[in-house]
């Protein structure tokens, strides 16, 4: 018989909650360390259990609290964020970004999907266990940094600084969602990141096109031809180098992969495309999930006026697969731009520090083999698919190197939820199934055949 903590949960008054929290805006990138310290101290008061605080880094401060009792269990250190992203054009948001609205069978609100929600997730868990156990399945730490929209850029410093106090055997992310909302998913992988901008630069001033046109080189035909470069026409990225280190697919994983339900005309209608695109000799669901991408996020110069503007700029981000170095790729990028010809003009390349390679987790780990379980309590009769996070969570690669514990994903956010875009919503079903999961998780982590071994941590 499967122990369960009672469903009963009150899901309006738990709405309700959750509006409180996400009525904060705290938007990593502008808002002041006064907000952000009043969303940190909202999950503070969440975790009076665990004797929580808030604790000040160079940036936005992090949340830490642990519940601790049985020196022989493992320990698992569950890790969020409480910063948004900004809001973009008000005009087309549906409803206030930050007032949580129930429309219909969806909660809609800047923060509501990523990640305060799926955190709210495993705070109500772990208050059903005090509440009607008296105490938690294994001993827990837990980590919520407000940082994580912008880089992470001062979770590094703080992790490695804390890295005995953090010590545990797994890392488990209420950030990362899901594939889609038709099926349960876990992700075995999350791409890595290098980004960089390129600058083109001409005359010492913006000229007049009629005065000075067709006398001087134009930086934006310049940066236009540049940018070409970095792709063949047929989609494959033409940087020498760039696909260094990566093994060919196996038969095995496109078979895999074949047996994925995906509809490319379904994929490309929704995004209102007139066609799909990319490197050939792969499939859209491969080029997803197993291949490398350079994409231009950017450029900028002039305007809809009459001008030879003096400098053009273009922004690059390249997500990254297992077996790629992010050196390696950021150096054979900036190599190839440096060698474009540019008459008339200078070329700058500006490579951004932060580099995150790509998280890897095997499908025979114990929290995976835990979680594929816990999500089919949870969804009988559905298969579980082993997916891919085609985005950055710079966060992974940190834990494994600082703390030598690995992260699983197990978000209840999904991918469709307009993360990061205006409208922002979560499916109000998620927040029982997942309290359901996470509680069935920690059970299975915690004893029976998908126990988590414990390890000797650095303070043992």
């Amino acid at each position: 018989m499967v122990a369960m903590l009672s469903t009963n949960h009150d899901t309006q008054a738990h709405l309700a909650e959750l509006a409180e929290y996400v009525a904060i805006p705290s938007i990593s990138r502008d808002a002041s360390l006064e907000t952000m310290t009043e969303a940190a101290n909202w999950l503070v008061g969440q975790l009076d259990f665990a004797d929580a605080y808030v604790d000040a880094t160079a940036g936005h401060p992090v949340v830490r609290g642990q519940w601790i009792q049985d020196p022989s269990a493992p320990t698992i250190l569950v890790y969020g964020h409480y910063d948004v992203q900004p809001t973009g054009d008000l005009a087309e948001w549906i409803t206030p970004p930050f007032e949580l609205t129930i429309d219909g069978d969806v909660m809609r609100g800047r923060g509501c999907t990523d990640d305060k929600g799926p955190v709210f997730i495993v705070l109500k868990v772990a208050q059903a266990f005090m509440a009607q156990e008296g105490r938690l399945p294994l001993n827990i730490k837990f980590l919520f940094e407000g940082e994580e929209e912008i880089g992470s850029e001062h979770l590094e410093k703080y992790v490695r600084e804390h890295a005995k106090e953090l010590a545990c055997d797994l890392v488990i992310s209420a950030d990362g969602a899901m594939w889609r909302p038709s099926e349960p998913s876990l992700s075995l992988m999350s791409k890595g990141l290098v980004t960089l901008s390129v600058e083109v630069h001409g005359a010492n001033d913006d000229l007049h096109s009629g005065r000075f046109g067709g006398t001087v080189a134009n930086p934006l035909h310049g940066l236009a031809q540049i940018i070409a470069s970095l792709h063949t026409p047929e989609g494959a990225v033409a940087v020498d180098g760039f696909y260094d280190g990566i093994k060919p697919l196996s038969d095995e994983r496109r078979r895999e992969l074949a047996e994925v339900s995906f509809d490319d005309e379904q994929w490309r209608g929704q995004l209102g495309v007139p066609e799909l695109f990319g490197e050939p000799g792969y499939s859209t669901i491969e080029r997803l999930w197993e291949r490398p991408t350079l994409e231009v996020n950017g450029m900028e110069g002039g305007g809809k006026y009459t001008v030879i503007p003096h400098v053009a700029a273009a922004h690059i981000s390249c997500r990254l697969v297992p077996g790629q170095d992010p050196a390696h790729v950021l150096a054979a990028v900036v190599a190839h731009l440096e060698r474009q010809s540019a008459p008339g003009l200078t070329v700058k390349v500006l490579p951004d520090e932060a580099m995150v390679p790509a998280y890897t987790i095997s499908a025979d780990h114990p929290a995976i083999r835990a979680a594929t379980e816990a999500l089919a309590r949870t969804y009988p009769g559905e298969k579980v698919l082993l997916a891919c996070i085609a985005g950055t969570l710079p966060a992974t690669a940190l834990f494994e190197s600082a703390l030598g514990a690995k992260t699983l994903f197990f978000s209840f956010s999904t991918s469709d939820e307009k993360l990061h875009a205006p409208n922002e919503f979560m499916r109000i079903r998620r927040l029982g199934e997942g309290m359901q999961a996470w509680e069935q998780l920690w059970r299975l982590l915690a004893d029976g055949p998908h126990r988590l071994e414990k390890v000797t941590f650095f303070n043992d």
